[in-house]
């Protein structure tokens, strides 16, 4: 269950339309619409700063989160932002309202543990994060900050795959919603750098190629040994 709050202060925006949304911009407000759970969507205004600090944090993206909007509270998530190609400026939000009977589905990030204690990295291996979120579905009061996984007896050339996720309490995930097989992808995996593989391979391919040489060599000298003897053979004939 997330346990961060966070609140942003909202005011109804009147002007509409992207030369008003430019005007606000360029007074250090943000565009921004909230809509969902059955009512009609509104266009706010958020302070810049505050709401470019707020997306700075990772659960910010996973959170239930408060718009503050006059005198009303709006339980809502974080749905969309755009963001200004070139420079740290964000250029619009969209909120969705949810409400507390109604499962959510939201990415929620991992949080991995104990890698550096991993017998497969003591081995030589390199992990390879494949997933760095996924998908869950839940009631708004038993969404999860994060999900920990523990690669800490990770082994080399082993992986942990999500039907091995321990999930909280009323949490799913999106992606076994019609069944496991198919859907079971790995979130991270330990293996020998492909690299290290390579130069490995090409070693062993060297060295054998050498002995194979070796090996030729004294067949070539002999050679010339047994045509002297047999020209030493047709003079004692003579």
């Amino acid at each position: 269950m997330a346990t961060i709050k966070f609140e942003l202060e909202a005011d109804v925006r009147q002007d509409i339309g992207k030369g008003a949304s430019r005007r606000l911009r360029h007074t250090d407000k943000v565009p921004a619409v909230i809509y969902g759970a059955g009512e009609a969507p509104e266009s706010l205004t958020l302070d810049h700063n505050k709401a470019l600090n707020a997306l700075s944090h990772e659960a910010f993206y996973s959170h239930i989160l408060t718009l503050k909007v006059g005198k009303k509270n709006e339980k809502v998530i974080l749905k969309a932002v755009q963001r200004h190609p070139a420079k740290p400026r964000i250029a619009h939000i969209d909120f969705l309202r949810i409400r507390a009977d109604q499962k959510l589905h939201m990415h929620v990030p991992f949080h991995f543990l104990g890698e550096e204690n991993a017998p497969g990295l003591k081995e030589g291996g390199a992990f390879s994060h494949l997933m760095n979120d996924v998908e869950v579905v839940c009631l708004p009061a038993d969404l999860p900050e994060f999900i920990e996984i523990d690669a800490s007896n990770l082994l080399l050339d082993q992986s942990i795959h999500l039907s091995e996720l321990k999930l909280p309490k009323g949490v799913e995930l999106a992606a076994f919603a019609h069944g496991v097989e198919g859907h079971d992808q790995a979130i991270i995996s330990i293996h020998i750098p492909r690299i290290i593989e390579e130069e490995v391979i090409e070693t062993a391919v060297e060295a054998t190629a050498e002995t194979a040489e070796g090996a030729e060599q004294p067949a070539a000298e002999a050679a010339p040994a047994a045509e002297a003897t047999d020209k030493e053979k047709d003079k004692g004939k003579e």
